[in-house]
């Protein structure tokens, strides 16, 4: 069983939302549940994965500014502020800390809703306590 882990972060990398797919799902599902959830922000970094225009869209709508590269299948390329998405670390470093707690690490847990409770709690002990 497989899952991918989507997650909103602050400017210091720290998580403000997550929210858990099948692995098999494309990111798109992930992005369409936490668009609604999106803070008032000024920019939003993202991976290849959330490249979609109905999600650049979104983003317009809220002023939200996106810094995604464009998929390496897109017939027109999309612009990007490469210096500004090398700060994009953050998130992966998050999550790189998240699965330093073994139970994430390993996907413990079978029940989605049991998983997202265990990553949740060791996102607030790492980032909030």
């Amino acid at each position: 069983m497989n899952t991918k882990l989507h997650a909103i972060c602050d400017s210091k990398g720290r998580p403000l939302d997550l929210f858990v797919t099948a692995g098999q799902v494309s990111d798109y599902i992930g992005a369409r549940a936490l668009l609604k959830g999106l803070p008032q922000v000024e920019w939003l970094l993202g991976d290849r994965g959330y490249d979609a225009d109905w999600f650049r869209e979104g983003l317009k709508d809220k002023g939200i500014r996106a810094c995604i590269p464009g998929r390496k299948q897109r017939k027109v390329s999309v612009k990007y502020d490469k210096r500004r998405y090398k700060s994009r670390n953050r998130i992966e470093i998050m999550f790189g800390r998240l699965k330093d707690w073994r139970r994430v690490a390993t996907r413990y847990d079978r029940c989605p809703k049991v998983f997202l409770s265990a990553i949740a709690l060791a996102a607030i002990v790492i980032y909030w306590l």
